[in-house]
């Protein structure tokens, strides 16, 4: 009788709201806020390193699009693994994944925090911080329509900045600012550029995509979800590419002297005087805050539904990670967690939770082109030669790029993510009785 009337998630969400959705937590507007630093690291070959990343990504993109076919449950990495390679594998790339979406909040509450504090110094931080958590916390809290809904305005606005500063630059190039040409192939290629000093780059850039992982763990709130699933996935990551690459190459080509940043972390600050004046500077500055709350609702609601996915079946306690709210039929316990890691922001620095976010995204990307080889090309024995080039050698190129770009994190990454791995694995000994016992396997199917 109590899966009879125990509450379930709630099949609601359509294509447009789940892109738009994958969208927002990707955060287009960081962009601007990044390029300063970004554009120095690349030496102005922006516009190729998001090429470049865009391309490593679509790989991964297509290993989760086959395996959201097969899967259409909550967990997204971790219902992948778990079901294709291994249960103990699945909870060790769940649990690493798990610290992507627990600090992402966290990290979007700290920069608006400092963003705020630097406008009104009168003000505390703690109180930007605290007003920001108790916000997207009680948005993921009323639903995931109207969290969805919520992103979708923010992200239009997101939308409504690049393509004003579009605009402003098309007409600063006619009229002969910058290079004063539409068309350059330099921010696509110098020869002076050595190749290991441009991927170095592109890891970091990776990160920006993370959205089409975001949306898979929405699977069990989305209408025909094995239909639209896959089509938002590679929707969320070419859209995501072609805003980076259009906006990086626009921006590098009206203000091509980006040696000459007085500061390079508020360098897109300069670019928007320079494009649009103080009204533009003002637009991109409030964009950005609203971005900041459309990133930390989508990633706060991916997370509370991989605490949920894993606390359903007791891989972590169901009475806390398996509740579900009766009115709101949202895993409320899971996102009054997440809330209360956002507040970390008072105590931890921005550099150590992009450490975690890394290590996390890279290790559960790689697993995942391994599951699309596990299930299909090895369980389901699918050999035909078209089968091998889908199931087989495309996902063991995404695997190859994602790997080569694991082993070259930098050394925080490393020592900070692999910490939090090796407790994640203490805690899946105790678990499993020193594997002499499965850990809790995910059913799949709903409560009716």
């Amino acid at each position: 009788m109590e899966n009879a009337t125990a509450p379930t998630l709630k099949r609601s969400l359509t294509l447009k709201y789940v892109v738009f959705f994958g969208l927002a937590f990707m955060a287009p507007q960081t962009f601007f806020s990044t390029y300063g630093v970004a554009v120095h690291s690349t030496n102005g070959m922006m516009p190729i390193a998001y090429a470049i990343a865009l391309i490593v990504m679509l790989f991964t993109a297509y290993s989760y699009a086959q395996l959201v076919k097969a899967f259409p449950n909550a967990g997204a990495a971790y219902t992948f693994t778990q079901r294709t390679i291994s249960p103990h594998v699945g909870f060790i790339v769940g649990w690493t994944i798990i610290i992507d979406y627990l600090f992402s909040p966290m990290i979007s509450s700290l920069l608006i925090g400092i963003s705020l504090n630097a406008f009104f110094p009168s003000v505390p931080m703690f109180v930007w911080i605290a007003s920001f958590v108790v916000i997207i916390t009680a948005v993921n809290i009323l639903g995931i329509k109207f969290a969805a809904q919520f992103n979708t305005y923010m992200l239009f606005l997101q939308i409504f900045v690049f393509v004003l500063f579009f605009i402003l630059t098309i007409q600063g190039l006619l009229s002969g600012e910058g290079a004063g040409t539409l068309f350059s192939a330099v921010p696509f290629y110098d020869a002076e550029i050595k190749i290991p000093t441009l991927l170095s780059v592109v890891p970091l850039l990776c990160f920006s995509f993370l959205g089409f992982d975001a949306v898979t763990t929405l699977s069990e709130e989305t209408k025909d979800a094995t239909r639209t699933l896959p089509k938002a996935i590679y929707l969320i990551t070419l859209i995501g590419g072609l805003l980076f690459i259009s906006g990086s190459y626009f921006a590098q080509l009206i203000f091509p002297q980006f040696q000459s940043f007085q500061n390079p972390d508020s360098a897109y600050l300069e670019i928007a005087m320079y494009v649009g004046g103080n009204i533009f500077t003002s637009i991109v500055v409030a964009v950005g805050l609203t971005a900041g709350f459309a990133s930390a609702v989508a990633s706060g609601t991916s997370a509370s539904r991989i605490l949920y996915a894993m606390g359903r079946e007791n891989v972590l306690p169901k009475r806390v990670f398996g509740y579900l709210s009766p009115k709101y039929r949202t895993p409320v316990l899971n996102i009054l967690i997440i809330g209360a890691v956002a507040f970390s922001a008072l105590f931890l620095d921005l550099m150590t939770a992009v450490s975690f976010i890394n290590f996390g995204a890279l290790f559960a990307f790689f697993f995942v082109n391994l599951a699309v080889v596990a299930h299909y090309y090895i369980r389901q024995k699918q050999r035909s030669l078209k089968a091998t080039l889908q199931y087989l050698i495309i996902p063991l190129i995404g695997a190859a790029l994602i790997g080569l770009f694991f082993i070259n994190l930098d050394k925080h990454s490393l020592m900070l993510g692999g910490s939090w791995l090796v407790i994640g694995f203490l805690y899946l000994l105790n678990l499993t009785k020193m594997f002499r016992q499965p850990p809790p396997q995910l059913s799949f199917e709903e409560a009716s």
